[in-house]
């Protein structure tokens, strides 16, 4: 005769999973989009070889580069990231979603269960259409919304018609961002400076100026800030200040908007294979020895961000605010 506590305790096991499909398909998510764990197994692998090393292939490309033309092409999670429904009825912004960990967001957000407008350059386009696909491969809606960050009438209608597309908006990732080598101050015009600092700091106080209106407490924004923040490079001069920038921006804002319920945070990757890096962002010297510095040895993959922009958006981080989450290879100071 089977014994009572157990047959009990299969009861409630019974009920607690009846309970989570219905709660699941409330919120949209279809019984078969529900994570079979039973089957998952986190694979074990060294990092250290886990993605190519230098020395890599010399290449350029016109800014602001195309990740599909990069060599080796970088890992945004398009095959490898999957979704536990940590983001079921979210609705994201992302700027810079076109390769990069924009990118790798944006594929995460939507196997999480969000609903995702991109924003990127005009020429990013080629990009641009391989996300989209790949969110609503995920089952969720894409919202491709190119234009320059550098004009404040487009940053406010980008956030206008998120809003609009996405019938609403709740988290905000502000990860588009100019980066150009220079091995001097004296080359470094203004016309140069001016581009920087529109599209990595004015650009996100547009934005999240724009969007404050439409953020329910429980909504999250996430700079992409850099380890440049903390230890800059003698040859990114601008870019390395607009990091800098972008981290204080974070820790104040958090400050300023935790009584209304809305956290901010950042992530401060280390040397990432993204075509910042082949669109003038490095020397070719320093791009054939990208990433070898690190302890690591070698460059991280924007697939291997993704799960921090996760984390951070996710509710279940809710006492994390005015943070910044670095991955930098085992350098970097964050």
């Amino acid at each position: 005769m089977e014994d009572p506590n157990t047959i009990n305790r299969r009861k409630a096991i019974t009920k607690l999973g009846a309970g989570f499909l219905a709660a699941a398909a409330s919120n949209g998510m279809a019984a078969s989009q529900i994570p079979d764990h039973s089957s998952m197994q986190d694979t074990l692998e060294n990092p250290v070889d886990r993605y190519p090393k230098p020395p890599f292939k010399s290449q350029s490309q016109p800014w602001p580069g195309l990740a599909q033309d990069m060599d080796p092409p970088p890992d945004h999670g398009e095959k490898s990231y999957k979704g536990s429904g940590r983001l079921v009825g979210r609705k994201a912004l992302i700027t810079g979603g076109d390769s990069g960990m924009g990118r790798a967001a944006a594929i995460a957000f939507a196997r999480e269960g969000a609903d995702v407008a991109i924003n990127y350059f005009p020429t990013e386009e080629p990009d641009a259409r391989e996300v989209v696909k790949l969110i609503e491969e995920a089952g969720r809606k894409a919202v491709p919304l190119p234009g320059d960050l550098r004009d404040e009438d487009f940053c406010q209608k980008l956030v206008r018609d998120a809003v609009q597309a996405l019938g609403g908006l709740d988290i905000i990732v502000s990860n588009a961002g100019r980066q150009q080598t220079r091995a001097s101050i004296l080359d470094i015009s203004s016309e140069d400076f001016d581009w920087t600092m529109k599209t990595n700091i004015y650009a996100p106080f547009w934005i999240i100026k724009a969007a404050l209106p439409h953020l329910p407490a429980g909504s999250t924004i996430i700079g992409t800030t850099s380890e440049q923040a903390y230890d800059p490079s003698p040859d990114l001069y601008d870019y390395a200040q607009t990091k800098a920038a972008t981290m204080n921006y974070v820790k104040s804002l958090a400050k300023q908007l935790a009584p209304k319920g809305i956290r901010v945070n950042g992530v401060a990757p280390g040397p990432i294979w993204t075509p910042l890096q082949v669109s003038g962002g490095a020397t070719q010297e320093k791009l054939q020895k990208f990433g070898g510095q690190t302890p690591l040895r070698r460059p991280g993959q924007p697939a291997e961000l993704a799960s921090i922009y996760v984390q951070l958006a996710a509710s279940d981080a809710s006492y994390a605010t005015g943070q910044v989450y670095g991955s930098a290879g085992g350098s970097g100071q964050p």
